[in-house]
């Protein structure tokens, strides 16, 4: 009898064990992005991604904005409100999560192809003193070697935006910064900001 009494409790307090450890593992987890439908973004899933506010352009694409240099292609806004742009997807830094999450490392790849013999994985790049979101970026292999390549989305009010700041490098010390606007000679590239592009996410 005390024996099958033990036995219970020990059940009971396994039990109690991995329901707390649940617990605090599904609170840690940050919260999922949600598309224009109120779904959360899939690793893998096409979106495009459009601006909230309607005036400033439409949806974002790949271009070339050096004449010298074509290649890597950047990333770029459409000119037009009505133009959705190309469609990306995400890769979360640990690949068997299939919901993209806020404040979490990914790759974002356009689903393109280029006329550069590159891939369409952004990155972050140094020009004229200025960073940009180019491509050309190395998909996984977080640390060092691709500390340019893994951006996060936060949230931006009740919206959302991109932002620079990878958690993938202890030792490294990144540059921080939110993904926004820059125009010149009409292209509107996206570059690190202190006026964050304010988005959301469109199921393809």
């Amino acid at each position: 009898m005390k024996i099958n009494l033990m036995i219970t409790q020990i059940s009971m307090l396994v039990l109690m064990i991995f329901m707390i450890s649940s617990t605090c593992e599904a609170a840690e987890q940050p919260a999922p992005v949600l598309d224009t439908d109120g779904k959360a973004l899939r690793a893998g899933v096409d979106y495009y991604v459009l601006p909230v506010f309607r005036g400033r352009g439409g949806g974002l694409t790949l271009d070339s904005t050096d004449e010298q240099n074509p290649c890597p292609l950047d990333v770029v806004q459409e000119q037009s409100e009505v133009d959705r742009g190309l469609p990306v997807y995400f890769k979360p830094v640990n690949p068997k999560k299939g919901v993209i999450r806020l404040e979490t490392d990914l790759n974002v790849l356009f689903n393109a192809s280029s006329i550069c013999v590159q891939t369409t994985l952004w990155k972050l790049d140094v020009f004229d003193g200025k960073y940009f979101i180019t491509t050309g970026g190395v998909e996984g292999n977080p640390g060092r070697d691709t500390i340019s390549n893994w951006f996060k989305i936060q949230k931006y009010d009740s919206d959302y935006k991109f932002v620079y700041c990878p958690t993938v490098c202890d030792i490294c010390r990144p540059v921080c910064g939110d993904v926004g606007i820059f125009i010149k000679d009409g292209k509107r590239r996206l570059a690190l900001s202190d006026v964050p592009l304010k988005v959301m996410f469109k199921k393809v």
